[in-house]
C-alpha cells in the first residue's frame, strides 16, 4: 500500500494534510525491511534490497531527490582510487559496475569517466594517498613530474615549486539526482514501496517488531536501515556523528576562456595549494557550471539538521575559497555565480558508519558520508543489502563497522 492512498503530503511544508475521519484510526505499513532516509546511501540500499525480492519500504521526509540535505549539487566527484581508504577502491568499482548497469535501464548518463588530477606535494595527502591506495588496490595511476603537470596543464596556476601529480584514469563525475531517482524507481520495478515526503518521529521495539512511527501511521518490519544523512545523529546511538555545514560553489570561465574550462579540458581534480587549503573540482558541462570547493574551512561550522543556517554570507562563506581560485586557476573568474548550502555527516575517524548498530543488531547504519560518500553510496547500498541479509559480503568492510567506536573509546571527537 502506497501512502498516497492514505493521505495528501505537503512536501514543501513538511506536514501531513488528512481527512479528519482518518485520524481516528492509526494506519499500520508492515514490511520486512524499512530503508529509512532516500539519499545517496538509502536508495542505494532500497533498490539492492528490492533486486533481491525482500519485501522493503523506503520512507523518505522530503521529495525524493531534494536539494535540503547531502545528495544535491547536479554533480559528485568520482574516483576509483581512493586517497582516505585503500578499501574504498573495490566499493567504487562496485558502483560504477552498478550505476553503468542502471543507465541503461534509466535511459540516462549515471556517470562519465574523464579522469581526475591528484596534485601537490609528493609527501601530502591528494599525492601521497593515492598513491598508497594505487598501490594496495593494485590499480596503476600516472605519474607525472612537475614539468609535466606544468605542460599538460595550463589552465592551472599557482604551483608550488615540489608540485607533482598522480592521474587516475577511471575517475570522473557522477550526478547525484538522476541516480537516486533511478535507484528508487529500479527498486520499485522490483517490487519495493517507496514513501516520500514521511518523516519518521521516533522509533521503538514491540517485541520482535521495529515500530517507525510518524503524524499519520506507523510503520514495522523485522530489521531496518537508518541512512538518513544529516538526520542519522540523532537516531544513531553509540555512534558519534556531527553535522558540517559545507556549502557548493559553482564559477564562471573568464571571458575568451569558456572553451578551456570545459570538462573535457578541465577535469576532475583534488589539490593542496601551497597554503595549505585543498580545492576539488571539475570543469563545466552543458548543464552546469565549473564547480570549485573547499575541503575544508574553518568557517564551516557544525550544526544540526534542523537547525542548519540556509542563508549565504559573502563574507564568510566565499571569500577564503575566492583567494584560493584566484591564486589556482587564472581562467576563472574567482567570485562564485551561484552557492548553495549543503552538509557533510563527520564520523569520528573519517571513515563511512556501515553495519549493525552496537544498540540493536537488527539496525543497520548507514551514513557518516564525511565528505567523500556519494561516489561510494551505490557499492555501499550493495554492502548494506549483504549485511541486513547475512550475505558473504564482497570486500572488507571491518574499517566501515560502528563496532569499531566502542571496540575504542578513544576514537571520539574532541
Amino acid at each position: 500500500m502506497k501512502l498516497i492512498d492514505i493521505c495528501r503530503i505537503r512536501v514543501d511544508q513538511r506536514s501531513v494534510d488528512v481527512e479528519e475521519d482518518e485520524l481516528a484510526t492509526t494506519q499500520s505499513i508492515r514490511h520486512d525491511v524499512i530503508v529509512v532516509g532516500l539519499g545517496a546511501f538509502g536508495s542505494a540500499a532500497f533498490w539492492r534490497l528490492a533486486a533481491r525480492g525482500v519485501d522493503v519500504g523506503g520512507v523518505e521526509q522530503f521529495a525524493l531527490a531534494h536539494g535540503f540535505g547531502s545528495s544535491h549539487g547536479t554533480t559528485r566527484l568520482f574516483r576509483v582510487v581512493c586517497k582516505e581508504h585503500p578499501g574504498l577502491t573495490p566499493i567504487a568499482e562496485t558502483s560504477l559496475r552498478l550505476w553503468t548497469e542502471l543507465s541503461g535501464t534509466a535511459g540516462q548518463v549515471l556517470i562519465e569517466q574523464t579522469g581526475c588530477l591528484n596534485a601537490g606535494p609528493p609527501d601530502d595527502d591528494p599525492v601521497m594517498g593515492t598513491a598508497l591506495a594505487s598501490e594496495t588496490a593494485g590499480r596503476p595511476v600516472e605519474r607525472l613530474s612537475h614539468d609535466e603537470l606544468v605542460r599538460r596543464f595550463p589552465n592551472y596556476g599557482g604551483w608550488g615549486a615540489d608540485d607533482v601529480a598522480l592521474w587516475d584514469e577511471a575517475a570522473g563525475i557522477c550526478y547525484p539526482e538522476r541516480i537516486i531517482r533511478a535507484q528508487v524507481a529500479a527498486g520499485e520495478a522490483a517490487g519495493g514501496s517507496a514513501y516520500p515526503g514521511t518523516k519518521i518521529l521516533g522509533i521503538r521495539r514491540d517485541g520482535d517488531d521495529l515500530v517507525l512511527s510518524t503524524s499519520t501511521v506507523e510503520f514495522r518490519c523485522s530489521r531496518l536501515v537508518l541512512a538518513m544523512g544529516a538526520w542519522l545523529p540523532d537516531f544513531s546511538g553509540a555512534v558519534q556523528l556531527r553535522v558540517r555545514r559545507t556549502p557548493l560553489y559553482w564559477f564562471r570561465a573568464r571571458p575568451g576562456h569558456e572553451d578551456d574550462c570545459r570538462l573535457d579540458r578541465f577535469p576532475v581534480f583534488i589539490r593542496k595549494m601551497p597554503s595549505g587549503s585543498e580545492l576539488w573540482g571539475h570543469g563545466s558541462g552543458d548543464q552546469f557550471g565549473v564547480k570549485i570547493g573547499l575541503w575544508a574551512s574553518e568557517s564551516f561550522e557544525y550544526t544540526r539538521a534542523d537547525s542548519l543556517d540556509r542563508s549565504i554570507h559573502p563574507e564568510t562563506d566565499t571569500r577564503e575559497l575566492s583567494e584560493e581560485v584566484a591564486r589556482a586557476f587564472p581562467w576563472i573568474d574567482p567570485t562564485p555565480e551561484r552557492v548553495v548550502p549543503c552538509m557533510v555527516t563527520d564520523s569520528p575517524d573519517g571513515q563511512f558508519v556501515i553495519g549493525p548498530s552496537p544498540d540493536d543488531s537488527a539496525i543497520v547504519l548507514a551514513g557518516g558520508d564525511s565528505a567523500h560518500g556519494f561516489k561510494h553510496s551505490g557499492g555501499l547500498g550493495e554492502l548494506v543489502a549483504q549485511i541486513v541479509l547475512a550475505e558473504q559480503l564482497y570486500c572488507d568492510a571491518g574499517f566501515l563497522d560502528p563496532a569499531r567506536f566502542v571496540a575504542s573509546p578513544e576514537a571520539v571527537h574532541a
